[in-house]
């Protein structure tokens, strides 16, 4: 359903799919810091969701994913088993208040970003200076 058109992403009718504009930036220099990232992704179509990774050619920054319907708690329940972390020493971002509140009840340090994840919303963060 996704197709690469004049250098940008295309869904089926022609509506341009794109990242937040700071994500690959953040992406990167997460990465370069050596901290490990997951994806916990709540939806009914988990291949079109792994194929937009590799579209976006963001996929080898994470390390764990949880990408199926289901709710955020059984994402991270499987989470800290997969990497041993307590939910204290997660940090979680999302669009969706919903996601942000269902995480947190866990301990995880949840981050409603409204409008897309931007540096700032990073910094004074531990993992972030």
């Amino acid at each position: 359903p996704y197709r690469h058109s004049g250098g940008h992403i295309l869904d089926g009718e022609d509506r341009l799919i794109q990242l937040y504009q700071e994500v690959p930036e953040i992406l990167h220099e997460l990465d370069s810091r050596g901290l490990p990232m997951a994806l916990a992704s709540r939806t009914h179509s988990p291949s079109i969701a792994k194929m937009l990774l590799d579209i976006f050619e963001i996929s080898g920054y994470f390390s764990f994913r949880e990408i199926y319907p289901g709710s955020k708690i059984q994402h991270f329940s499987r989470l800290r088993k997969l990497t041993g972390l307590s939910y204290e020493d997660m940090y979680f971002f999302d669009d969706e208040y919903r996601n942000i509140t269902e995480v947190a009840e866990l301990g995880v340090q949840a981050f409603h970003v409204r409008d897309g994840l931007r540096r700032d919303d990073l910094l004074g963060l531990p993992a972030f200076p």
